[in-house]
């Protein structure tokens, strides 16, 4: 039998990736201990499903997440980060408008973090880039 290149390769993950911004701050939820990742802030969203868009991904996610209801977005950036047990492809957006007031339905802390302090708080590795530019785009 020939090895093909999925045989060795670590499976991907196709992840959405809202950025909620009011004014100069974000939200953030803290990921659960026992999680990949875990005990570190994060951007909210989740993984695409077999036959979602990113947005329709995005949309279910934060519903399901936050309790909120997505009504606008936009394309932010794409990431693609290997960690040693995964890779993962975010498909990071801006959320310009939601409905509701989010809440940590998973029972997942949330908080509103100012972006130019973003840099001080703890974040997956993947999530680095995302810091550096909206500290860049959204800060004086």
């Amino acid at each position: 039998m020939v090895n093909s290149p999925n045989h060795t390769s670590k499976p991907q993950l196709h992840v959405a990736v809202g950025i909620i911004k009011r004014q100069q701050q974000v939200l953030l939820a803290l990921r659960h201990a026992s999680q990949h990742q875990g005990d570190k802030w994060e951007f909210p969203g989740g993984k695409v499903e077999l036959g979602e868009t990113v947005d329709v991904a995005l949309k279910r996610e934060l519903q399901e997440e936050l309790a909120i209801t997505l009504t606008a977005c936009q394309p932010f950036m794409q990431i693609q980060h290997a960690y040693p047990e995964r890779d993962v492809l975010l498909d990071i957006w801006l959320v310009t408008a939601f409905e509701g007031v989010p809440t940590g339905v998973e029972g997942q802390p949330l908080q509103w973090a100012e972006i130019s302090q973003l840099h001080t708080l703890t974040f997956p590795d993947a999530n680095q880039p995302i810091v550096a530019r909206l500290q860049q785009q959204f800060t004086a």
